[in-house]
């Protein structure tokens, strides 16, 4: 059999991710999650927050009756529920895109300090991840959020103070091998210094896990956000976001289920392509697959 002539690593990767039906169908949802939420302004039918009055709890055959006008129905306050969905979608990708670039670049730094320069350093940094890893991910979340205010802004604060140690643990372990490998051992012996060492030699070669790590750490933030607006500690009213949606939708769940249902869907749908997108990344990244 013919062999498949190498494309280095990302060429690799990508022709192994074509091939996992899973990761493509992620990469799908995960592309069109991101479109919805650039485009937002431009596809959401109406504005999220604003009430028709008149039009409250209608859904399509609901008690107000079927309108192209509202195609998923509206709230209890007569708000389109399909343009709040489309907006919760560029508040839940932003929060974890720019959550997860905090954690990563933390977790970089103190995983790359840990892993290369070792000795004590190595021990108090994995001592405090390990204290930070200890904990279970909602449990701490919800007690940081309890002692700051509720907001995009302690989301953020939150997320990073807990999210940044799965980065440093991960990083460190790569520093770890790639250290003793004979061309950092050699840039070392031909005097480069520390930070070309680092950024030229070691950083290149422990970014593809990361990548995965990123993909993966987005579908955790959706659903950890979702989970603190659910519980009245994220988010907050009139701001459109899946967690709070549900939150109130749950109220009225005997009366119009599709406040719970559309956007619990739509939840469940971003979140399993982004899970099967990184599921898929890190599986082609992985050096040990490659052919």
């Amino acid at each position: 059999m013919k062999e498949e002539k190498s494309l280095g690593l990302w060429g690799d990767a990508w022709r192994r991710l074509r091939k996992n039906p899973a990761a493509m169908v992620g990469l799908v949802i995960v592309v069109a999650m991101v479109l919805i939420a650039l485009f937002a302004p431009l596809i959401s039918p109406h504005d999220p927050n604003h009430q028709y009055m008149d039009k409250g709890l209608s859904a399509m055959g609901g008690p107000v009756g079927p309108s192209m006008f509202f195609p998923l129905g509206t709230d209890q306050n007569g708000r389109d529920l399909l343009s709040r969905m489309i907006w919760g979608a560029r508040i839940s990708l932003m929060l974890g895109v720019v959550i997860n670039t905090l954690n990563a670049l933390f977790g970089i730094f103190l995983g790359i300090t840990s892993g290369y320069f070792g000795k004590w350093i190595d021990t108090f940094i994995m001592r405090m991840t390990d204290i930070v890893l200890a904990f279970p991910f909602l449990l701490l979340m919800i007690a940081l959020l309890a002692v700051l205010s509720p907001g995009m802004q302690s989301i953020i604060i939150a997320f990073v103070l807990v999210g940044w140690a799965q980065y440093a643990r991960l990083v460190r372990g790569q520093v770890l091998a790639v250290k003793e490998l004979e061309y950092v051992q050699a840039a070392r012996a031909l005097g480069a210094s520390t930070p070309r060492i680092i950024f030229q030699h070691i950083l290149p070669n422990v970014i593809a896990p990361i990548i995965a790590l990123f993909a993966l750490g987005i579908s955790w933030t959706i659903m950890g956000e979702a989970t603190v607006s659910f519980l009245g500690l994220g988010i907050q009213q009139p701001t459109a976001s899946w967690g709070t949606m549900i939150e109130t939708g749950a109220t009225w769940i005997s009366s119009a289920p599709w406040l719970v249902i559309y956007p619990g869907l739509l939840l469940l749908i971003t979140v399993l392509g982004f899970n099967l997108f990184g599921d898929g990344l890190r599986d082609a990244l992985d050096p040990h697959l490659r052919n």
